[in-house]
């Protein structure tokens, strides 16, 4: 089996290399063809090791594949650890990736970049696969540095548009903020271990959280407590968690395909994962539990409010990520990280599923992507009006779909939860349940339903996308229905064994297990819960005002206008990092160019010192008459002078 785990991320690798070096020998059809074979191959070895791992029951695989080097005994490798949680992101990240690929030949037909494109979004699932399947922390490090880099290229990939350039400079910056918490919680695991490995780390969790470390004189800190706040700080940056989470709605600038990818199973689902991963050592930390439970029931609710006035239809979508990434994170916090794990595969198949069928939208309206200027197009494209149908009842929580699995169970979990801040997570997350139908359906409303608000001639050549957009949008339609019916086995059951530690007093999964008859009795007990109410509140809400009285959607907003300025501005958070980080940056950098630069610099220091000489010569200059008599009375002055000496000397 270890050629077959060293083949699944370097099959993409190899198709990324192919269309980047030879993308012009190849052409379009062959760097299309190349990439997905790749995609291809890692998904169907992600399937073999699925059912080697997960369904044989075949034990752990924990080895090195090379060792990069040692220094004082501490070992830096690429390894490989494929576990059960490992075998899951294996399947969802390549499913995702052929889908997102497939569809990126309809979708990217016309555009210059075509076999750059198809490089980058190998070489991102090639990032994404080797941070999944490392065994340690430099390997970790390196698909976590690897996913920013390829996420920087795809957002600016249009890099004639200035709003692009923008959007993907915002993201590079924000992850290195988070990046560099990362990095010093690993720096802090290197200090306190001696070793990159997690078996090595997760051994001497115990001893860790029995330590403490001081940061500040005079005051100690639990060192486990340090290294998981800081491996968080790296997780709010890839997972866009609050007040990290100001570049995901920017990364909409980039192609469909991309932002379908980023969003479902790559970049933003590896904080998630990495938490999840990290679990033998945040289970020690109260204090960082209830960090990121709280983080997470914020973000979940304040990101998602956001979403319900976003006219963008990406936009919309984006901010259902940051709200889902919420749920997902919280559930972390709660100790449920098989819940959590299992809302991000769900949600991976719903939420690209919804921005794949966008993009289909946006194609059909020659990329004009307002949501104003929609409206009736379930006559003209049924296939992505049915299947943004389920994606929506999914994102939205309706029983008997994904969605309903996975975030009920979350919300139960938290509701059990004795963590820190878990009553506050709790209120939060459940009335982002309202939230989330309201602006899924609002989309759906103003984009399917009433009138047709395009003009005449987009109109006229209204059509359904072509098959290479739609066969995706179904194959991701049908996991985004099954995928939740396996909440008993992955959610409450053993599914994670030992990739995944829970304290005994943290196990709210298995409180919750205790009560567990099947999938239809969770069902009847989701439909007497306050979710299923809330979730259908919320679509009522959004059929009333934006389907059947839409002025009173200008009503509300004019009644409400403060709070919806607010919400427009996304709280304000845009404009200070624009004033407070880049403006001061700005200024610190003007203040040094006027004052250090200009005037210590050039004129004190350079031309200064050139005026000084320039005054001295001058005086000098001056004695510098040509009368004989001038220079015979300098010689006695001087002779009196040196006499004087050398009489004082005496």
């Amino acid at each position: 089996m270890e050629n077959v785990y060293l083949a699944i991320p370097l099959a993409p690798l190899a198709g990324a290399i192919v269309a980047g070096l030879f993308g012009k020998a190849i052409g379009r059809r062959g760097a299309h063809t190349v990439t997905i074979l790749g995609v291809a191959v890692a998904f169907a070895l992600s399937l073999v090791v699925f059912k080697h791992h997960v369904l044989d029951g075949a034990s752990v695989h924990n080895a090195a594949v090379y060792t990069w080097g040692v220094s004082e005994g501490l070992r830096m490798e690429v390894g490989f650890l494929i576990d059960n949680l490992t075998a899951l992101m294996l399947v969802v990240v390549t499913f995702v990736s052929l889908m997102v690929h497939i569809y990126t030949i309809g979708y990217m037909h016309d555009d210059p970049g075509y076999q750059r494109f198809f490089s980058y979004i190998a070489l991102f699932t090639f990032s994404m696969l080797m941070l999944v399947m490392s065994n340690n922390f430099l390997q970790l490090f390196f698909g976590w540095e690897a996913v920013g880099l390829v996420s920087y290229l795809l957002i600016g990939f249009w890099y004639t548009r200035e709003s692009a350039i923008f959007a993907n400079l915002k993201a590079f910056l924000v992850n290195r903020v988070g990046d560099f918490g990362f990095i010093l919680g690993i720096a802090a695991i290197v200090m306190a271990t001696h070793s990159l490995d997690y078996a090595t780390v997760f051994g001497q969790a115990d001893r860790l959280a029995g330590e403490t470390i001081s940061i500040f004189a005079g005051r100690e800190w639990s060192l486990i407590t340090v290294i998981c706040l800081l491996l968080f700080v790296g997780a709010m940056g890839k997972s866009a968690q609050m007040p990290l989470h100001v570049w995901l709605p920017d990364s909409m600038e980039g192609p469909t395909p991309i932002s379908a990818l980023i969003h479902a199973a790559t970049m933003v689902t590896a904080g998630v994962f990495m938490v999840a991963r990290m679990s033998p050592l945040f289970e020690y930390s109260e204090v960082a539990l209830g960090v990121v439970l709280v983080i997470g029931a914020l973000t979940a609710f304040f990101m998602g409010l956001v979403g319900v006035v976003q006219n963008d239809i990406k936009r919309v979508i984006a901010y259902s990520t940051l709200s889902q990434l919420g749920y997902m994170t919280a559930a972390l916090g709660a100790s449920a990280y098989a819940a959590g794990i299992f809302h991000l595969m769900t949600h991976a198949f719903f939420k690209a599923l919804l921005f794949l069928a966008a993009g289909s939208v946006i194609i059909a309206l020659h990329h004009e992507q307002d949501m104003r200027k929609m409206g009736g197009l379930r006559r003209y494209m049924p296939i992505t009006f049915w299947t943004s149908v389920v994606g929506s009842l999914a994102l939205a929580g309706i029983p008997g779909l994904a969605g309903f699995f996975s975030k009920d169970t979350i919300i139960e979990a938290i509701h059990l939860s004795e963590a820190p801040g878990a009553g506050l997570a709790y209120w939060l997350v459940l009335l982002s349940v309202f939230v989330t139908a309201l602006y899924t359906f609002r989309l759906l409303f103003l984009v399917f339903f009433g009138e047709p608000r395009m003009d005449a001639h987009t109109r006229e050549h209204l059509h359904e996308s072509p098959k290479v957009v739609t066969v995706p949008l179904v194959l991701l339609a049908i996991p985004s229905v099954i995928s939740g019916y396996l909440v008993g086995w992955v959610a409450f059951g053993d599914y994670f064994g030992g990739a995944i530690v829970v304290h005994e007093a943290h196990d709210v999964l298995g409180e919750l297990a205790r009560e567990y008859h099947g999938v239809w009795g969770f069902m009847l007990h989701g439909m007497m819960a306050p979710p299923f109410w809330l979730a259908l509140a919320g679509i009522a809400t959004a059929w009333v005002f934006f389907h059947w009285r839409p002025e009173l959607a200008e009503a509300a907003r004019l009644t409400l206008r403060p709070v919806y300025v607010v919400l427009e501005r996304k709280y304000g958070f845009d404009e200070l990092y624009l004033f407070l980080f880049a403006g001061g940056a700005r200024r610190v950098g003007r203040f040094l160019w006027q004052w250090g630069d200009a005037r210590l610099i050039d004129g004190l220091l350079v031309n200064g010192a050139a005026r000084t000489v320039g005054w001295v010569a001058a005086r000098v200059r001056g004695m510098q008459t040509g009368y004989l008599y001038h220079y015979a009375f300098a010689m006695i002055i001087g002779l009196i002078l040196l006499l004087a000496r050398y009489l004082y000397a005496a």
